[in-house]
């Protein structure tokens, strides 16, 4: 991808015309030499691959260490009984976020958008939404290009990988990626979408990759919930005018600075943070035998 910034992307949008997605879709076309047609059609490909890895989530699925498979089937019923604190939509958003975690830890397919790991947040909050208000396919795919370009600047800029970055350039991404699709699902201009961009991965600076055992599952799976919610809330603050006073490339370039000087036990080795806790040890040693 060409773009740099998140600010060429919104420049672009205005003096063309034309909407963020469009301006994102059209660069991928010339980076992979691909037909407007073709560029759908592989977009319509990974929707629905995420909603068919949401629709085959199996409760009864544990993942090979134990240690996860189940708990999105609870907050199901939790919501069902309405025991849920953040009503029925965010309980579906939890759901859906957890499901999607499980399902990838489980080695069930799911879409790894921007990373394994982070691969609850944007299906959870687009795929709720779009059940929530009947939104059409084309809009869908246009939010999904959305998200792609936002994923886009910040691998330019910084990175989406735990290993390089922490946990904040994998959910930071990803809630960053699905709070611009929110935005323009909900009609927000590409000012607000990158602005919405910037407050939640904001919001999520300096988290560690600290997976236990080095597995993609404690505390990834539900990290994935807080990264959905952190992505809707963000939205909802651009959609109202709220504006970052750092500007969302100066974040993103924040992210990349941050994960350059934090320690290596924090980078998806499995040794600080809650892996490196007693029982993150003692599970860690119990697998190993």
């Amino acid at each position: 991808m060409s773009f740099t910034s998140l600010k060429e992307i919104v420049s672009l949008s205005k003096s063309s015309g034309k909407p963020f997605w469009e301006i994102a879709m059209e660069e991928e076309m010339r980076d992979n030499q691909i037909t407007r047609e073709i560029a759908l059609e592989k977009m319509r490909n990974l929707l629905e691959a995420m909603k068919a890895a949401d629709k085959n989530y199996d409760e009864k699925l544990k993942s090979p260490s134990q240690l996860v498979g189940g708990d999105g089937e609870k907050i199901t019923q939790a919501r069902l009984n309405k025991t849920i604190f953040c009503g029925d939509f965010m309980g579906q958003v939890m759901e859906k976020a957890i499901k999607m975690g499980e399902s990838n830890a489980c080695m069930k397919r799911i879409v790894a958008a921007p990373t394994a790991g982070s691969c609850g947040v944007i299906p959870a909050v687009l795929l709720s939404y779009q059940k929530e208000h009947q939104i059409d396919e084309a809009k869908m795919l246009q939010a999904l290009f959305v998200t792609g370009g936002i994923g886009q600047v910040i691998a330019h800029r910084a990175s989406i990988s735990g290993a390089i970055g922490g946990c904040q350039a994998e959910i930071g991404s990803a809630s960053a990626m699905a709070a611009g699709a929110m935005v323009y699902l909900a009609d927000g201009d590409a000012d607000a979408i990158v602005q919405s961009a910037a407050l939640a991965l904001k919001s999520l600076l300096g988290l560690v990759c600290d997976p236990v055992a080095g597995l993609v599952e404690i505390p990834c799976v539900k990290r994935n919930v807080i990264g959905a919610f952190n992505a809707l809330a963000s939205a909802d603050m651009a959609l109202a005018g709220i504006c970052s006073q750092i500007p969302p490339d100066e974040v993103i370039d924040a992210m990349r600075s941050i994960g350059d000087v934090m320690h290596s036990t924090l980078k998806e080795t499995g040794e600080g943070g809650v892996a490196g806790t007693p029982t993150g040890i003692r599970i860690a040693e119990a697998l190993k035998q």
